[in-house]
């Protein structure tokens, strides 16, 4: 079996794309995948990106969208099955403290992160996958749209739900626990 002809310039243009996007793919796949995975899946990636460089998109944000796309198909292959409710949810890193001091500054930064964790958790990995795609790979509704595979319209429903959501479970960690929820409160006024 023969390897495809390719174009005279498709190596120097891999090259550009592979030194270009590298980290940002890492990272990505890193947040999805755990640590020492992440090597072996952006590698896979970038081998379809080379078998396919006849259909790198020619905007440099619209190619690095189009490798996040192949970078979480070869996650969605490698983990089929059992291991697929893990493997989606995009993972925060350990809520780490910092060293606590007498500021009530200090205190509050380490709930927030603390509640943020915990209504991270409580969101679908739909809601997860698509707030990732907007804020830590910092992709707009068509980049994300098409790594999900997806239209904009349905990604930016998607977004805002997500967004939403999150706001939910923020507010109701932020409350005390002998304190009635809104939900509750507006069922009382009715």
């Amino acid at each position: 079996m023969g390897t495809p002809s390719r174009a005279p310039d498709s190596e120097p243009i891999f090259e550009s794309l592979y030194e270009a996007a590298y980290a940002d793919l890492l990272r990505f796949v890193q947040r999805r995948a755990h640590p020492d995975h992440a090597e072996d899946v952006v590698a896979d990636a970038f081998l379809v990106a080379w078998r396919r460089i006849g259909e790198l998109p020619k905007h440099r944000e619209d190619a690095r969208a189009w490798l996040f796309g192949i970078a979480r198909n070869v996650l969605l292959n490698d983990h089929r099955g059992a291991e697929r409710r893990r493997t989606l949810g995009v993972r925060l890193r350990e809520v780490t403290t910092p060293a606590l001091s007498s500021t009530d500054q200090d205190a509050d930064l380490v709930v927030r992160r603390v509640d943020l964790a915990r209504a991270w958790s409580r969101l679908s990995e739909v809601y997860q996958e698509a707030l990732a795609l907007a804020v830590f790979e910092e992709l707009r509704a068509p980049q994300a749209a098409a790594v999900l595979g997806i239209s904009p319209v349905a990604f930016r429903l998607r977004l805002s739900r997500a967004r939403r959501a999150l706001r939910l479970h923020m507010d109701h960690l932020s409350q005390p626990s002998s304190a009635p929820s809104r939900t509750a409160e507006r069922i009382a006024e009715s």
